[in-house]
């Protein structure tokens, strides 16, 4: 359909001054509309693929892909599990655990908390609690100091800091005079870090050493589990499944999408009718070439029943009208396309210079995960936009390039 006669004269159609000047008008806006559209459909992707990395950079750094314990509530032969786990390709690092639900209270203040028992050293292989300390160091946990590292929220509530004494209290409960009592045993804040908001991390974990944990929870010399690092996260279920067949029935195997596999899905699912719903801004624009194009097949009407007496097939016709009209969508899809990437690229800044300026913020890490506008620009973005963009274009160019073909040359001429 796209011979060079079609293509050229397409070309000359779009490039010729016309004499109706609303019709080049209504080009333009089509082509700016377009443009918009792209533009605003790239920043708000990007910026919620800035959100989402954000938000998994938090998860992953405090939760392990994988995490390997036992039906039994501990495991008793750990050191050989992490043994057999290390020598897996996909392994990257394992760290043994003992956690348990406790109560903990200082001055009258008292606050539930998660408390893990940990190796410092083997810690930090699977996760990066070392590299958010703010207070103190993770490897200041020592085994048999009862030592103890807070959330920084957690650590505010309770009104503590580094050197402090709080008094840790267990469900398990002790014999004594008094009758039966909580176990309780009295530790010295040695750290405190911070995670970030959005999760509960400040506000309801602490570390200790896995020595102490052992002694606190009854565990003896077993563990609660396994923390295990792979070499891709996004795989961990597929990993987990192929872990399971080298070890025992009891074994139980969850992995991070056991727990945030569900919000992840619906920031995804967010993402997509985002696209979607933005989306019908281009198509709005889009189909203004309808009325465009039908304008102009009204106005070059003659001109069609002239190239039809030359031979012209409407076919020919078709594509003529066709390329003016994909001309406009190419146009603004690249239009769109350098606005959109030079704002998403900019947004940051863009957003912290309004701040400064106005004295406002839109902003605040006590509501969100962040206190600043990120912004993350993926191709396969910009590639499925461009190509709806264009898709778009096209269809609305056929409706019109189809009844310009239909144009009678008799009809058209008889009053010329």
């Amino acid at each position: 359909m796209f011979k060079p006669a079609a293509l050229y004269i397409g070309l000359r159609y779009t490039r010729a001054k016309r004499r109706n000047h609303f019709i080049s008008f209504i080009s333009l806006v089509s082509m700016l509309g377009i443009a918009l559209g792209i533009t605003v459909l790239i920043t708000v992707l990007s910026v919620m693929n800035g959100f989402d990395q954000e938000i998994k950079k938090r998860v992953f750094s405090m939760v392990p892909p994988i995490t390997l314990s036992s039906n039994s509530g501990y495991l008793s032969n750990w050191q050989d599990v992490q043994s057999l786990l290390a020598k897996n390709p996909v392994v990257k690092g394992t760290a043994p655990f003992v956690t348990g639900e406790v109560l903990l209270s200082v001055s009258g203040a008292t606050q539930p908390a998660i408390l893990s028992g940990v190796l410092a050293n083997e810690e930090k292989t699977v996760s990066k609690v070392a590299e958010k300390m703010i207070q103190g160091k993770l490897s200041d946990l020592q085994p048999n100091h009862f030592g103890i590292v807070l959330g920084e929220n957690l650590a505010r509530a309770l009104n503590v800091v580094t050197g402090d004494k709080i008094t840790v209290m267990t469900p398990q409960a002790s014999l004594s005079p008094a009758g039966v009592i909580p176990r309780s045993k009295r530790f010295t804040v040695v750290g405190i870090f911070r995670a970030g908001n959005g999760f509960g991390f400040d506000k309801g974990l602490g570390f200790i050493h896995l020595t102490d944990a052992q002694k606190l929870f009854l565990m003896g010399n077993n563990v609660t589990g396994l923390h295990v690092d792979v070499q891709e996260v996004f795989a961990a279920p597929r990993i987990a499944q192929e872990l399971r067949k080298g070890l025992s029935p009891s074994a139980s195997i969850t992995t991070w999408s056991d727990q945030f596999g569900e919000f992840f899905h619906a920031i995804q699912l967010e993402k997509t009718m985002m696209f979607l719903i933005l989306l019908l801004l281009i198509a709005v624009a889009a189909f203004n070439l309808v009325s465009t194009l039908m304008m102009v097949v009204n106005e070059k009407e003659s001109d069609i029943a002239i190239l039809r007496t030359f031979g012209a097939t409407p076919g020919t016709i078709m594509a003529i009208f066709i390329v003016q009209g994909g001309l406009v969508g190419i146009m603004g899809t690249l239009m769109g396309l350098v606005g959109g990437v030079l704002l998403a690229s900019n947004v940051t800044d863009l957003v912290n210079w309004i701040e400064r300026v106005f004295h406002i913020q839109f902003l605040s890490s006590n509501i969100y995960f962040v206190n600043y506008l990120p912004s993350v620009i993926l191709v396969s973005d910009i590639l499925n936009i461009c190509a709806a963009s264009l898709i778009l274009s096209l269809l609305a160019t056929i409706y019109p390039a189809w009844r310009a073909a239909k144009t009678d040359p008799v009809e058209s001429l008889r009053y010329e």
